[in-house]
């Protein structure tokens, strides 16, 4: 739950509201709470803050013209230690691109509900704050580790995997981690976090041209719990085919330039996007049930993989329902593959409960063995020495 107290103080930024009429400012000024600035225009908001000062800056519905979103992008890209949030009375794809181009990051319909308003600014507020001191001389952010979950057919458990592992890799790091629902007709992601989004990956393609790691934070969803952010699939099928395998390329490559981890589900199948995908990570999960079918399935893909010459040394093989009582063995299962399973998921009746719960498997039953077998799954990417104890997510973008 979002705290309404309105004290941001410790977070480390200002709040600030600006619009030219007294009314709009002093509503919006009561919903965000004691210490919260408020000015009429952008010119006097230039005069009044102070150099440096990290700062989110509600802009009301009196500035979501046209040429008052002319000043806020001037002012924006003075300004890149102070997020912004537009809160306008009448919401269209016109306005929320144009602002975006503006520099807002995020777009509220007015009135706005007062925790929808406090949810935006944390998360806008958790952008701007930046780490005291410069880097050291050389040494930019890291690139970011991009592993691809992959199954040949449907079922496997393709995305409990992906969701999972992404969820303790969020835990683990000190910067952020991003899940990306590449599986774009029935991408379920969202639905196994239990999160409701107005962003997804579309919203992405649509600014394309203008795509950077700004606009991109704007667009993500945080899972509270975890620490993770999250970029959805379409909300309808036929969005689909909006995206291409260029477009997600992009995303994944400007995602890794501020996150630790990239986690990119994709369908079960090989298309132009999941191939793209796969040649471009560091590291490729390959998901597969223990069934003649799904070994059938991950065999042809394999040879697929080969043949395309994709380096088996990022291929990792991961048997879900690995103790299931089929008549089939992990070794006869290697055996047929031509190569080991670096990871084991034992069948077990949470696994269902948690995914019809909405809650990630390694926060609810964190001490089940099938937790315990994600724990040695997020071991292959992660040092366990550099471990962030459970219960302190981490992965702000301000952090870094």
């Amino acid at each position: 739950m979002v705290d309404l107290t309105g004290d941001f103080s410790a977070a480390g930024f200002e709040v600030i509201v600006v619009d030219p009429d007294p009314r709009y400012r002093a509503r919006l000024a009561d919903q965000l709470g004691a210490g919260v600035a408020a000015y009429g225009s952008v010119d006097e908001l230039v005069e009044r803050l102070r150099p440096n000062q990290p700062a989110v800056v509600v802009f009301g519905p009196g500035q979501a013209g046209p040429d008052t979103l002319g000043e806020i992008e001037k002012f924006t890209r003075a300004r890149p230690e102070v997020g912004a949030v537009l809160v306008a009375s009448e919401l269209s794809t016109g306005l929320f691109q144009q602002a975006l181009r503006s520099g807002v990051r995020d777009v509220l319909g007015f009135p706005a509900e007062a925790q929808l308003l406090h949810e935006s600014v944390a998360r806008v507020g958790a952008m701007t704050v930046v780490p005291s001191g410069p880097a050291p001389a050389g040494q930019g952010p890291e690139r970011g580790r991009v592993i691809t979950v992959s199954s040949t057919k449907g079922g496997a458990g393709k995305s409990v995997v992906a969701t999972n592992l992404a969820v303790l890799l969020a835990r683990r790091s000190s910067r952020p981690v991003v899940i990306v629902d590449a599986d774009l007709q029935f991408g379920d992601v969202a639905i196994l976090l239990r999160l409701a989004s107005g962003h997804t990956i579309v919203d992405a393609v649509s600014s394309m041209d203008r795509l950077d790691a700004q606009l991109l934070q704007s667009l993500l969803t945080r899972h509270e719990a975890s620490g993770l952010y999250v970029l959805p699939a379409p909300v309808e099928p036929s969005f689909a085919e909006r995206v291409t395998g260029d477009d997600v390329l992009r995303i994944v490559e400007v995602l890794r330039s501020f996150c630790s981890y990239v986690v990119v589900d994709t369908p079960a199948q090989f298309n132009d996007v999941v191939l793209a995908l796969i040649e471009t990570s560091d590291d490729v999960v390959l998901v597969a049930g223990m069934d003649i079918p799904n070994i059938k399935n991950v065999k042809l893909g394999l040879q697929t993989l080969r043949m395309l010459s994709v380096s088996e040394s990022k291929l990792h093989l991961l048997l879900n329902r690995a103790n299931s009582k089929v008549k089939l063995d992990v070794s006869e299962v290697e055996r047929t593959l031509g190569m080991p399973a670096q990871a084991l998921i034992p069948s077990d009746i949470i696994v269902p409960q948690t995914v019809n719960k909405g809650v990630p498997l390694v926060l609810d039953a964190p001490k089940s063995d099938v937790a315990k077998a994600f724990e040695k799954l997020a071991d292959l990417f992660s040092s366990a020495d550099a471990d962030v104890p459970i219960g302190k997510p981490k992965g702000r973008f301000g952090r870094f």
